[in-house]
C-alpha cells in the first residue's frame, strides 16, 4: 500500500507543473448570444479541484443562471458536473464567480466547458487544448 501511495504522489508531483502551466497558458474565451456575454477563464487545473472563472455581462435582463446546475466539463468521452459555484448570487446585470470541478484524470489532451443557459437552444461551449 505504501509503495502505491509513493507512486501516486510521484506521478502527481511530476504532472503538477504540466497542469499548472497549462492553466496559466490557457486564454479566456467569450461567447455572446441573446444579449448576454459569458467569459470563461481556466484558473486552476492542478490538484484534486479544477477551477474556472465565469463572468456574465448583460444590459437587457436579470442574470438568474445557476452555473452549479447548468455547467458541465467534458473530455475524452467523460463528463463531470460542477462541485460548487462561489460567486455572485442570481440577479443583476453583472455576475462573476468561480466554478469548481473534480479534476479529470488522467489529464486529457483537451477539455470543453459547456454552459446551458435557460431559454437558449444550445449550450455555450468553451474549448481548450491542454497537450
Amino acid at each position: 500500500m505504501r509503495r502505491g501511495l509513493i507512486s501516486f504522489l510521484t506521478c502527481l508531483v511530476a504532472t503538477a507543473p504540466l497542469a499548472a502551466a497549462a492553466a496559466d497558458a490557457l486564454p479566456a474565451q467569450s461567447s455572446s448570444a441573446a444579449g448576454v456575454t459569458v467569459k470563461a477563464t481556466p484558473r486552476t487545473l492542478v490538484g484534486p479541484l479544477w477551477e474556472f472563472e465565469l463572468v456574465f455581462d448583460t444590459h437587457t435582463q436579470d442574470l438568474k443562471d445557476d452555473p452549479a446546475k447548468s455547467a458541465s466539463l467534458h473530455a475524452a468521452g467523460a463528463s463531470a458536473a460542477p462541485l460548487a459555484w462561489q460567486g455572485d448570487p442570481p440577479g443583476g446585470h453583472h455576475r462573476k464567480g468561480v466554478l469548481r470541478f473534480k479534476a479529470l484524470t488522467p489529464t486529457p489532451a483537451a477539455l470543453e466547458l459547456r454552459l446551458q443557459r435557460a431559454g437558449e437552444p444550445s449550450p455555450r461551449v468553451f474549448r481548450w487544448k491542454l497537450k
